[in-house]
């Protein structure tokens, strides 16, 4: 499994529209062959921080929403909604159990 955690950082009166996009993206991206969990955490203590949290079946899952629509349609309105680059950080991971 592949985790990728990615932070992003906008102006307060900008997350509401990086949010927005991010919303609007879920649902194709969740539906990604391979695609476990895409969520989207606003910061409660900081106004300008998003947290999105991804969980992939394996690299290739991951390269193939690299390399789609949604992630494409993202950048494109998230860019340049951002005050600094998004840090990513990506582990490889293995499922111990689930527990309900």
């Amino acid at each position: 499994m592949l985790i990728a955690i990615v932070d992003l950082a906008t102006t307060g009166a900008d997350r509401p529209a990086a949010l927005a996009q991010l919303d609007r993206e879920s649902g194709p991206v969740r539906a990604m062959p391979g695609n476990a969990a895409f969520r989207v955490y606003a910061a409660r203590d900081d106004d300008t921080r998003i947290t999105v949290v991804h969980e992939w079946a394996d690299e290739a899952s991951f390269a193939g929403y690299l390399a789609s629509d949604a992630f494409a349609r993202s950048g494109a309105v998230l860019r340049p909604l951002l005050t600094g680059p998004p840090v990513s950080r990506r582990f490889h991971a293995e499922l111990l159990e689930t527990v309900r």
